[in-house]
């Protein structure tokens, strides 16, 4: 994998790992992974970003950076992306992010709305309804007592297609990155992504930013409902349903993801 800019590894004063690539004067763009995954499950989306001035990094307690400084929330996490953005002196960016990702920087644009310049939010879960709701917060508590793998094996069934979990590599790069994990800020994230949505439907006041929702037809987690429920509630924004695919669809099929990100970045007033 080649970069015209390769990027540059730094560890934050609050023990976050991050990188920069991309020309230095470009507009920012800000990647976030998902639970359990790391910074790298970009890897295969920064050639097609190569314009951009592209910050990714690790959430507390995942890949190379250090285990959460407070309990887990995503008020937590979005201040963990404003304190990047300050640490590189960067006063707007383009925030991407994938599954709690997407709620990441839902919540970011809630608390920092002049430092987001718009939203892409993929796969991400929204309003479950109530008994679904209850179901998922349940599963977020077991994974305290049973570890950070108690459902990977299954998970991976609802993630990939099966020719794909068959034959692709993107399996064992997942188990690779899952092992990787501080425990307990792992735990503490995984209530995130189960109840944290609470605080996201239907916010008081709405996000305004250009948005870009997106999701696959097969994602059981991150349904089409749920992208059309999130684009109703911010004026203007634009659903993308990718068929076929299932939550890790952008591992299995990168570009029918950064094409539609690049088409909408092209489309937002800078």
């Amino acid at each position: 994998m080649t970069w015209t800019t390769p990027p540059v590894s730094k560890i934050a004063p609050d023990g976050t790992a991050y990188d920069l690539s991309g020309p230095e004067k470009a507009p920012c763009v800000v990647l976030i992974h998902g639970l359990g995954l790391s910074r790298q499950l970009w890897d295969m989306h920064l050639p097609a970003l190569a314009g951009y001035r592209v910050l990714r990094y690790d959430l507390y307690g995942h890949g190379d950076s250090a285990p959460a400084p407070s309990p887990a929330t995503l008020t937590l996490f979005a201040r963990q992306i404003a304190g990047l953005l300050a640490q590189e002196d960067i006063a707007r960016a383009h925030i991407v992010g994938f599954s709690i990702g997407g709620m990441i920087n839902r919540r970011f644009a809630m608390d920092y709305p002049d430092k987001a310049a718009s939203l892409a939010i993929l796969n991400s879960p929204h309003d479950r309804g109530e008994a679904a709701q209850l179901a998922v917060e349940e599963r977020a508590k077991s994974v305290r007592d049973q570890g950070a793998f108690s459902t990977f094996d299954a998970a991976l069934k609802r993630w990939f297609t099966p020719g794909y979990l068959a034959n692709g590599d993107g399996p064992a790069r997942v188990r690779a990155w899952r092992e990787m994990v501080d425990a307990e800020t792992y735990a503490q994230t995984a209530w995130v992504l189960a109840h944290g949505v609470r605080e996201l439907i239907a916010p008081d006041p709405p996000i305004t930013l250009p948005s870009l929702v997106m999701t696959c037809a097969h994602d059981s987690g991150s349904t089409p409902q749920m992208s059309h429920d999130i684009g109703s509630e911010i004026a203007g924004s634009q659903t993308i349903i990718i068929p076929t695919l299932q939550h890790l669809g952008l591992i299995e099929d990168p570009t029918a993801f950064t094409n539609p990100i690049l088409d909408f970045l092209k489309k937002v007033p800078t």
